[in-house]
């Protein structure tokens, strides 16, 4: 089991940036796949990006082309750089890992996840 543990969330304005951290203890990171997940208030957690085991990155279509998945293998951390934030990116974001060998997308999917970090995106 790997435990984890998200960083990074706070307040920015819309076009700023935040960059989310994924810190894993008990495991190497780099042994799963992790994917970002985000739930806003009445809504349910939806996918937003993951990256395999073997570096290989998936985005949703709201996010491409604004956010980027990384790890640093050396620090067993997963990030998330958001960059032209929008009102509608405000939620609590989540990471979770899964033994796969691709990226799930379905929360269903994945077994361990973090406590959550909120980001609030003001217009």
């Amino acid at each position: 089991q790997v435990q984890l543990v998200e960083s990074g969330g706070g307040l920015a304005q819309a076009g700023g940036s935040l960059r989310l951290s994924c810190a894993a203890s008990g495991r190497s990171i780099s042994s799963f796949t992790t994917g970002w997940f985000r739930q806003a208030p009445g809504k349910e957690r939806e996918f937003v990006a993951g990256i395999s085991g073997l570096g290989g990155r998936d985005y949703t279509d709201f996010v491409k082309d604004r956010f980027t998945i990384s790890r640093d293998n050396a620090k067993n951390t997963v990030y998330l750089q958001m960059n032209s934030l929008k009102p509608e990116d405000t939620a609590v974001y989540f990471c979770a890992t899964v033994r796969s060998l691709g990226i799930p997308t379905s929360k269903e999917a994945y077994n361990s996840w973090g406590q959550g970090t909120q980001v609030t995106v003001s217009s």
